[in-house]
């Protein structure tokens, strides 16, 4: 199936690991001009020369800063448009989850909290807004976590934040329509660098990684199994971010191996 990205131009936050650079993969495997950004510097420069070698560096941009930073941002959203003369899709991809209870999440955590949930979407929509809008096809993309709708006890700060940054792209997909669409994914499971962290943490350490990820995936009642590659969410971001998926705007696409127990 032909996305139409070809030679499109994405912007990507959050690009440098996990599924923000497997989403920069699959964008330039398709045929598109990519920007991606994120704030550790050393690992954003490795992977930008890689993805440059494979794919053509008058393809690939990259800038290290924090999408927490408006100026950072805009300054961004500047080189973007000087490199590539606009943009037609934007993933907003930063973030992580904080293992809190409301007995032991202080106001400070909750204030650093939904600002990171609420500024790293809010700062690069505003900086992209404009040449979205001048693209026949802009769309934004943001990955967002089941616990949107689906909170959990442990994460309490998370799951609100992450609920009232759904609740504002859904506001967006309608301020913002018919120029540009709005969609995001919500994440299950997916294995990351935080999931191998807490393996080689692990109680037992002659248990194998797959052992390991079985019982992860038995305790948390994963029905295929098995926690999510990286691949797969961004394959789902890939198609809602192009031209194939025109008439898609405030939709929310599940993607955890049919952990959710709502309806």
């Amino acid at each position: 199936m032909d996305l139409g990205l070809k030679d499109r131009v994405v912007v990507v936050t959050g690009g440098s690991s996990g599924i923000g650079l497997a989403a920069v993969r699959v964008f330039l495997e398709d045929g598109a001009r990519v920007a991606f950004c994120a704030r550790g510097i050393e690992r954003l420069e490795v992977v930008a020369a890689e993805l440059a070698d494979e794919f053509g560096a008058d393809r690939v941009l990259a800038r290290a800063f924090s999408v927490l930073d408006a100026d950072a941002v805009a300054g961004f959203a500047g080189d973007v448009q000087a490199t590539f003369g606009g943009c037609d899709a934007l993933v907003t991809n930063a973030g992580q989850g904080r293992v809190s209870t409301f007995e032991d999440t202080s106001d400070a955590d909750w204030r650093e909290e939904l600002e990171l949930k609420f500024f790293s979407q809010l700062h690069p929509i505003r900086a992209f807004q404009a040449m979205l809008r001048e693209s026949e096809a802009g769309a934004i993309v943001a990955v967002n976590s089941l616990l949107a709708l689906q909170p959990e006890p442990h994460m309490v700060c998370t799951s609100a934040a992450r609920a009232g940054l759904q609740n504002l792209l859904k506001s967006l997909a309608t301020e913002l329509a018919p120029h540009i669409r709005v969609n995001s994914i919500l994440l299950g499971l997916v294995d990351s660098a935080q999931w191998q962290r807490r393996f080689d943490a692990r109680d037992d350490p002659s248990q194998s990684r797959d052992e390991w990820y079985d019982a992860l995936a038995r305790t948390k009642k994963i029905p295929l199994g098995r926690l999510g590659q990286p691949s797969e969410p961004a394959r789902a971001i890939a198609f809602l971010a192009s031209p194939a998926a025109s008439y898609i705007t405030g939709a929310k696409l599940e993607i955890s191996g049919g952990v959710s127990r709502f309806a």
